[in-house]
């Protein structure tokens, strides 16, 4: 099967997409080839979101704060995190919101909770594309 090329966007790239971005890499890495990035320039990652992923055991060394125009330009998936990001065009075959609230600024254990959020929504994901339905 042909990986699959998912693009997780938000608005600074700093939390939520790179969580997913993660998931996607650690659960996914033999179905899908993933990336993040964000609409507005944002100086790195939240070190909570970054802790958060580690303590579950993935690998985060990929995590950067990225622009649209720093990931290619065409995806199979892309994914929006519910930030209201209105994205500029992005060339894809399915595009999806996942209307997750941002943790930044709140306790370690909202982010832990956004976390797997995204980890259900990513292995959901993961088995839309293991049955051919994207």
């Amino acid at each position: 099967m042909k990986k699959r090329k998912i693009a997780f966007i938000c608005v600074h790239n700093s939390c939520r997409s790179i969580m997913a971005e993660g998931w996607a890499k650690h659960l996914g890495s033999n179905l899908i080839e993933a990336y993040s990035a964000g609409t507005e320039k944002y100086q790195s990652p939240k070190p909570l979101a970054i802790e958060v992923m580690e303590d579950a055991g993935v690998n985060m060394q990929h995590a950067a704060s990225k622009l649209i125009k720093d990931i290619p330009s065409e995806f199979d998936i892309v994914i929006t995190m519910g930030c209201g990001v209105k994205c500029p065009y992005i060339k894809c075959e399915h595009r999806e919101d996942w209307d997750l609230e941002d943790p930044s600024g709140k306790p370690k254990f909202e982010f832990e909770k956004t976390r797997d959020i995204i980890k259900l929504k990513v292995i959901d994901l993961i088995e839309r594309i293991e049955k051919g339905k994207l």
